[in-house]
């Protein structure tokens, strides 16, 4: 798909948000919808927040002022869990929705593995529970499935693991978690892992890269999650969050991404990392607002500007193409999380963790990456930078 096709293309009609009410509000931007969240019986804030840069207790209590009741968590989220458990002391359990992950403590990414066992995921989510304080979790992620590694069975047996599922079923016997679910964000079967979770019957939620600059595969998967009952949240909305000079008559980007990725109808809402105030008024204008061509204006601006900058997270192609073997897209990711997102510390702790760096790439005479990569970006000029920003002696 050329840049000039990209936005022709509306996965689906119409929109299932609905205004809390028919006015515009007074004061700061609050969230102006809930969307079911598939056959949980849950309702999730349209606009909803990740917890990946800890936020403090007090922006996590004035969000929740603000309407948002869906909370993304994580073990190998720093201190996210902690943090979240310090607001718990002035927040009403019932109101809220908690997700959180299948992981050990740690920098990201501390997954448990294929081999791990029952006790295992009985004990990651105890110690969430503890670090949350609450008794329950709504939602618990096998997280990140495609990330792990290249191979589609190895990642097969992550995601359907039945020391993982009985697990679960141990669990929400004891009412300790309520609903199974799966991430993913690639770089590898993303989608056939998400469709093979969805026809599983295991899973009552996925949550999903997407963003209007990629995923051709994609419908299938979120019409099949939509059909089946299967709640579908976003994530990686801002297809890499850039920056970008606008005139006083133009939408903020932000604002316009957001709402493109609600105007699906599919999608119960979106997850997005808030780490301030003013985050929070900015993101928050897109609850409950319908996509305009104003919006359309100011991504397609976006997209002129950085066709050949943003590496589309869940592509994969340059890392098949790489006879190192170097992790690419997952590299390429955390570049984008050091200069993008603001999380340099996450950023260079998960790059230590891999196993392949790009420490090769700055000298590399045939870059076969960039002869793959769909979108003609600068692969090799882009892992060198990235392998001077993230590793920790640089």
């Amino acid at each position: 798909m050329d840049r000039r096709d990209f936005l022709k293309a509306s996965l689906f009609a119409g929109s299932l948000l609905i205004p809390l009410d028919g006015t515009e509000a007074e004061g700061p931007p609050r969230v102006r919808a809930y969307r079911a969240l598939g056959r949980t019986g849950l309702k999730m804030s349209d606009i909803s927040m990740g917890t990946g840069k800890a936020p403090p207790p007090s922006l996590i209590l004035r969000a929740i002022d603000r309407g948002i009741n869906y909370f993304d968590t994580a073990p190998d989220y720093g201190p996210a869990e902690e943090r979240f458990g310090e607001a718990m002391k002035r927040i009403r359990r019932e109101k809220i929705i908690i997700a959180s992950k299948f992981c050990n403590r740690g920098g990201y990414p501390k997954h448990l593995p294929k081999e791990a066992k029952k006790t295992d995921y009985i004990r990651a989510v105890e110690g969430s529970l503890k670090r949350l304080r609450t008794d329950y979790i709504d939602i618990c992620f096998v997280h990140a499935i495609g990330e792990s590694s290249r191979r589609l069975e190895e990642e097969r047996q992550r995601l359907l693991s039945e020391e993982m599922l009985s697990a679960f079923e141990t669990l929400k016997g004891q009412g300790k978690v309520r609903f199974l679910a799966v991430s993913s964000h690639g770089p590898h079967n993303m989608e056939p892992l998400l469709l093979e979770a969805i026809r599983s019957d295991h899973f009552d939620l996925i949550m999903t890269a997407f963003n209007f600059m990629k995923f051709p595969k994609l419908p299938e998967v979120i019409r099949e999650a939509h059909r089946r009952g299967i709640g579908v949240v976003a994530m990686k909305t801002l297809a890499g969050a850039k920056d970008m000079e606008l005139k006083s008559d133009e939408e903020p980007f932000e604002t316009a991404a957001l709402k493109w990725v609600l105007k699906h109808r599919e999608v119960s809402g979106l997850v997005i990392t808030i780490k301030s105030i003013a985050d929070l008024n900015l993101y928050l204008r897109a609850s409950g607002r319908p996509f305009t061509s104003r919006d359309d204006r100011t991504l397609r601006k976006y997209a002129t500007l950085y066709w050949r900058e943003y590496c589309r997270t869940g592509c994969g192609a340059c890392e098949d193409a790489c006879p190192e073997g170097v992790a690419s897209a997952t590299i390429l990711r955390y570049r984008m999380y050091f200069l993008d997102y603001g999380m340099e510390k996450a950023a260079m702790q998960a790059y230590q963790n891999l196993r392949q760096k790009a420490e090769s790439c700055s000298t590399c005479s045939e870059p076969s990456c960039e002869r793959v990569c769909p979108y003609g970006l600068p692969v090799k000029r882009l892992l060198a930078e990235a392998d001077s920003l993230l590793r920790l002696n640089a």
